[in-house]
């Protein structure tokens, strides 16, 4: 990159920065909306009655916000896999008039989703090729993916698993993870298991304690790690007898899931604070979403604010060209030009890696800018945040 386009370019951002606003628009109170306006407050903070009273039908989401027609036809199409399903606390948070909220679009479908782009696929990570053997992705030397449900508490419209994930019916017999055990103990490369989904905070404790009392029971097994995006969709369901129960189990470390900071509430930092006190170490996988999070300035403002509730940002995802999210996608550039105005223009601990997951099974791939201008024997030639030149000699 020139270095006289670097310097404008931070020149462009100091102004960014002063002249942002912050919004100071608040969530709603659940009994301002028609359709919770009669709700007990225990049964508001039940996870189960959350889950039992998510948002399924256009009749129900119309008296929580002004339908588009775009919105009114993906609603009619989405069925099946990754139908619609919308927490009550989450429809407290969307904008009600404006159908460019990013909550908002992050939840409710729309007709774009049901156009195919050239390069989308069912599978774009590759993850059913790299299953031997039922609910267990092993695709890096020492770690696999665990798939322990299909079930979320909100269906995300830009989901990467959406051929796997939705509402129907799944087994639950307590043996369905024997063959992912047995894979485990035969393979004593492996030390890091990720438990994911779906998400597997859906699931009930028993179930969860059980699935991890069988993966600790394999003695390589060295580090245990669970995906979930309840702190953020479905606060709620972090309660005294989950984390009780997860401490148990120590070292137990959380990948979250916070795309906006509308997504930092008071409830969310409620649920992070009681895993963090729990010695439950919190980092956020990001997705990059065109009009949702792609500016810069809304970018690190996420960042800074997932360090304030003791979140540390871990990566931001290019979106998969999963089949039906063309339009969340960004140009790669956007996601440099977010990391080029993150580094050095904030703490160290807000900038996390951007990185694509390599179409086809390639795995995770860090991007980021050029910051190695030129290389001889023993002679770099660097640049820093500023554009400035400096030359390193070994």
């Amino acid at each position: 990159m020139n270095n006289n386009l670097v310097v404008i370019e931070n020149q462009k951002l100091q102004q960014e920065i002063t002249t942002q606003p912050r919004s100071t628009k608040r969530p709603r109170d659940y009994q301002q909306i028609s359709l919770y306006k009669d709700v007990n407050p225990l049964d508001w903070e039940d996870w189960r009655w959350q889950i039992k009273h998510r948002i399924r039908t256009k009749e129900e989401l119309e008296q929580v916000i002004k339908l588009t027609p775009e919105e009114e036809q993906g609603i009619k199409k989405a069925s099946g896999r990754l139908s619609m399903a919308i927490t009550p606390y989450w429809a407290t948070l969307i904008d009600p008039e404006d159908p460019n909220c990013p909550l908002r679009r992050q939840a409710v479908p729309v007709a774009f989703e049901f156009a195919v782009g050239p390069h989308e696929m069912i599978d774009p990570c590759a993850e059913d090729r790299d299953s031997p053997v039922p609910h267990l992705v092993h695709r890096y030397p020492d770690r696999v993916l665990l798939l322990a449900t299909e079930h979320c508490a909100m269906y995300c419209r830009h989901c990467t698993r959406r051929r796997l994930v939705g509402e129907h019916e799944e087994g639950s017999s307590s043996s369905r993870f024997d063959a992912a055990i047995e894979y485990l103990k035969a393979n004593r490369k492996i030390r890091d298991v990720l438990i994911s989904g779906g998400d597997p905070l859906l699931l009930e404790d028993e179930e969860i304690e059980s699935l991890i009392q069988k993966v600790r029971s394999v003695s390589h097994i060295e580090f245990l790690r669970i995906g979930t995006r309840v702190p953020v969709t479905l606060p709620q369901r972090v309660t005294e007898n989950l984390v009780t129960m997860l401490k148990k189990y120590s070292p137990i470390w959380m990948s979250v899931h916070f795309n906006h900071p509308k997504e930092i509430t008071k409830r969310s930092k409620n649920a992070c604070d009681m895993l963090t006190d729990a010695g439950i170490p919190l980092g956020s996988q990001t997705v990059l979403l065109k009009g949702i999070n792609d500016r810069p300035y809304i970018m690190r403002r996420l960042m800074q604010e997932l360090l304030k509730i003791r979140v540390r940002p871990y990566y931001i995802y290019q979106c998969d060209p999963v089949r039906g999210t063309q339009h969340f996608r960004t140009p790669v550039a956007v996601g440099i030009n977010i990391m080029e105005k993150l580094r050095g223009h904030t703490s160290g601990y807000a900038v996390p890696t951007y990185v694509i997951d390599g179409p086809g099974g390639g795995g995770k791939i860090p991007i980021g800018p050029n910051y190695i201008l030129s290389q001889a024997k023993g002679k770099y030639v660097l640049r820093n945040y500023k554009g400035k030149i400096y030359t390193y000699l070994e």
